[in-house]
């Protein structure tokens, strides 16, 4: 197993809310955690929020980062508190995984344009693993011509943008190597999935031109359960980041309807 890691935590909370939900934010792949923060004001009236941060040389496995998630998730959780698990991406996958490991451990699930279907592009895991071997000049250019990929930059403000591309390049290229394997080889059994009764929200932009993600999100919901999907016109893969998308807004009108 590759270790090359520290362990991942949890932001400094904006305010600290106990008597609130808890809400834990995985990011994508980047690791972040800094590209919620648009949606944190609207978040914290309703949920106290933690960003999950994962180090940019965090080379755990699937399990491994799991079990490091599961500890930082318990350790904030108090009795009879709801947990709700939200993750992005490459943190859709990962909440996926503590969904399926650890069912008691939430209440509720929401996946956003997840990352599940990566193996299904086989031309994307080449290229992950190309830009290991770029020249750092090659491998910054590359981030700068992956932006239409990956966002709908109409729909994205410009210090937005300049976040994305921030986050994006803070990653070393061996540690992109590594994750873009990890969506590779990522499985979950859907017999898992099939047992879990939890209710589940999973976003998709419709325009999301880096992955199926709608197509993704109608195979997830034949396996889950008490699985949702809601739907953003127009909306790329990195959504969050759009102005106009209000998270707080998508999570409360769901919670109305159950």
């Amino acid at each position: 197993m590759l270790t090359l890691s520290s362990a991942p935590v949890f932001l400094t909370p904006y305010q600290n809310s106990p008597e609130l939900p808890l809400l834990v934010l995985m990011p994508g792949m980047d690791g972040t955690g800094y590209l919620w923060r648009s949606q944190l004001p609207q978040l914290e009236t309703w949920f106290d929020v933690r960003r999950l941060q994962i180090p940019a040389h965090n080379l755990e496995t699937w399990e491994g980062l799991s079990t490091q998630v599961i500890h930082l998730i318990q350790q904030e959780t108090l009795e009879n508190r709801q947990v709700y698990i939200c993750g992005e991406s490459f943190g859709a996958c990962l909440a996926l995984k503590l969904a399926v490991r650890l069912p008691n451990l939430y209440h509720r699930l929401i996946l956003i344009n997840p990352a599940s279907s990566f193996s299904q592009l086989p031309w994307l895991g080449w290229l992950g693993q190309a830009c290991q071997w770029l020249p750092d000049s090659l491998y910054y250019l590359s981030t700068l011509a992956g932006l239409p990929l990956l966002a709908a930059l109409e729909k994205i403000n410009p210090e937005e943008r300049q976040s994305l591309l921030q986050a994006m390049r803070s990653v070393p290229q061996t540690t992109v190597a590594w994750r873009i394997k990890m969506l590779a080889d990522f499985q979950v059994n859907p017999q898992a999935l099939w047992e879990l009764q939890q209710p589940v929200l999973i976003l998709v932009g419709e325009s999301d031109r880096l992955l199926p993600s709608f197509r993704e999100a109608q195979r997830l919901q034949k396996y889950l359960p008490q699985a949702h999907i809601v739907t953003l016109p127009h909306s790329g893969h990195a959504c969050m980041l759009e102005t106009g998308v209000c998270l707080s807004q998508i999570l409360q009108k769901w919670l109305k309807g159950q």
